[in-house]
């Protein structure tokens, strides 16, 4: 498979998510990007606004085994991993193996369970397998979690910790639909005439394999690399910030770039493809100093001026 056919085979893929998801273009590339990417996406936004219609229509889409866990106080960490269960009938312990066992896993209202539970994430997100009583477990691939969280209800919630905020590729935010989307939904959910949407299979896990594989084979100039490598930099030597972004943003602005390069039907990666993720994929990965905690753009306003700051390097022949 070449950059030609995975540009092609993804935009296919966005055009039937988007017979679920109205207007929301921008957003599905993004998450597309993420996939060819082989990274967990965070999606923080209110109630209501179709982020588990997006996983669901995305595992459709793409041929993919999909798990929804419902986080709550009381969730332990064996409810998602699964556990040894003993056989009385045949003497012996079986594994009953949990929703972790999927390609996508929708990590629903994540920060309501406990730290405990939330680790439970850690190794399957980073390492891509789960250990059960020293067993050591492959999980299938591909494997993506979708997590989300409400940002106005904190009652009774767990914040994330840093460690596991930067496992996630990337944080996004779905938003409201304009007037003329939200016309739209209801006029297609009066034809349609049930909840249900009937999305059609694009790809299959090994087609999606491929297409990460051949994104590999996407050209990055050095001086792009030196461009990932001074905002992620400048993160960490901004006054405005206690902590900056670690590696992992660097490694995620690289996979990015070339995701979107991939999305675009190049072989190479230009500078705006790295602009087109510096918010997403660090403005999370950043601890900022204690009187701007109650500033909720003060993340964004930071990688703005930071982005600003930075010399975009100039790629010959582009």
């Amino acid at each position: 498979m070449n950059i030609s056919d995975v540009a092609s085979t993804s935009n296919r893929i966005i055009s039937e998510v988007e017979r679920a998801i109205v207007g929301k273009r921008e957003l599905l590339e993004r998450i597309m990007a993420a996939i060819l990417a082989g990274g967990h996406v965070l999606l923080e936004d209110y109630p209501g606004l179709a982020k588990t219609l997006i996983a669901n229509s995305f595992a459709t889409a793409l041929g993919l085994d999909f798990k929804r866990i419902q986080f709550t106080p009381d969730l332990l960490p064996s409810d998602i991993t699964g556990s040894y269960i003993f056989d009385r009938q045949h003497g012996r312990f079986e594994l009953r193996q949990g929703p972790i066992f999927a390609n996508i896993i929708l990590a629903d209202e994540i920060n309501r369970a406990s730290p405990k539970t939330q680790s439970a994430l850690l190794e399957a997100m980073q390492e891509y397998q789960v250990t059960l009583d020293g067993d050591t477990l492959p999980l299938p691939q591909p494997f993506l979690v979708l997590a989300t969280q409400n940002p106005i209800e904190y009652e009774g919630t767990f914040p994330l910790p840093e460690a596991q905020l930067d496992r996630f590729l990337m944080k996004l935010s779905v938003g409201y639909p304009s007037f003329e989307d939200e016309q739209e939904i209801l006029r297609r959910r009066r034809q349609r005439r049930q909840d249900h949407f009937d999305l059609q299979q694009v790809t299959s896990p090994e087609e999606l394999l491929a297409m990460r594989a051949a994104m590999e084979d996407v050209h990055v100039e050095a001086d792009l690399e030196n461009y990932i490598a001074a905002i992620v930099h400048h993160t960490r030597r901004d006054q405005r910030t206690a902590v900056g972004a670690s590696p992992r943003g660097s490694l995620a602005l690289l996979k990015l770039a070339r995701a979107q390069a991939t999305l675009e039907g190049r072989s190479y990666v230009v500078p705006d493809d790295v602009k087109t993720f510096i918010q997403p994929a660090l403005s999370h990965r950043m601890v900022l100093k204690p009187d701007l905690w109650m500033n909720k753009m003060a993340a964004f306003e930071v990688l703005d001026s930071i982005a600003n700051l930075v010399p975009v390097p100039v790629i010959e022949g582009v």
